[in-house]
């Protein structure tokens, strides 16, 4: 039984909870996933589903794909994914059904990239004195001894790409499934800007 899909983070929104308690949700569209192939333990090493959603146009599909869906008879899907742990047959969809209010879920997506950032943007330095000409405003500080290691050790906070990375948000409760529009609301934020790929799993499985 499919535990996960994929979708697309739409916007967020307000909710009411059954006690009436107003929340944050964040709105995530899901297209059925169309399941394309299966991966079983004993060919592969492991269990997963490779999926298919989100509608292009056929010219824009290269020839294994165009290949693959035209041996399903389903129309081309723009990405295809694995869910591991996820078994089903192929030529299966699976919907926004598969999740219930009340449930609880790990979303994953790629989080918005902030350039090459400062110690202060992207660890939460302090930062240094702004009077009597110092000029150690935004600096990192020291980071390492000189003659003893003489070198910077591995993992020291410092100055780098932020953002633009994987990022899973764990135990976000479902507040609303619109099976019949393909939405799904879990309270909070998730990962991600407008139109970002995300993929919902149930919490445990």
């Amino acid at each position: 039984m499919a535990t996960a899909i994929f979708g697309r983070k739409k916007h967020m929104t307000q909710a009411f909870e059954e006690d009436g308690t107003l929340v944050s949700a964040t709105v995530i569209e899901v297209e059925p996933n169309f399941i394309t192939a299966s991966r079983t333990a004993d060919a592969d090493g492991y269990e997963a589903v490779q999926v298919g959603f989100g509608t292009v146009p056929t010219r824009k599909v290269n020839k294994p794909h165009a290949g693959q869906f035209e041996k399903h008879e389903t129309p081309p899907r723009r990405h295809l994914r694995e869910l591991r742990g996820v078994t089903g047959e192929v030529g299966e969809t699976i919907g926004a059904d598969v999740f219930e209010v009340g449930d609880t879920v790990h979303v994953s997506a790629t989080a918005k990239g902030k350039g090459f950032q400062g110690t202060v943007k992207r660890h939460g330095f302090g930062r240094g004195p702004v009077s009597h000409g110092s000029h150690n405003v935004r600096a990192p500080g020291s980071v390492g001894a000189s003659a003893d290691p003489a070198r910077i050790f591995p993992g020291q906070k410092m100055p780098g790409q932020m953002g633009n990375k994987g990022v899973t948000v764990k135990n976000l409760r479902v507040v609303n499934v619109d099976a019949e529009n393909g939405e799904i609301w879990v309270r909070g934020g998730v990962p991600g800007g407008r139109n970002a790929v995300v993929r919902i799993r149930k919490a445990g499985e």
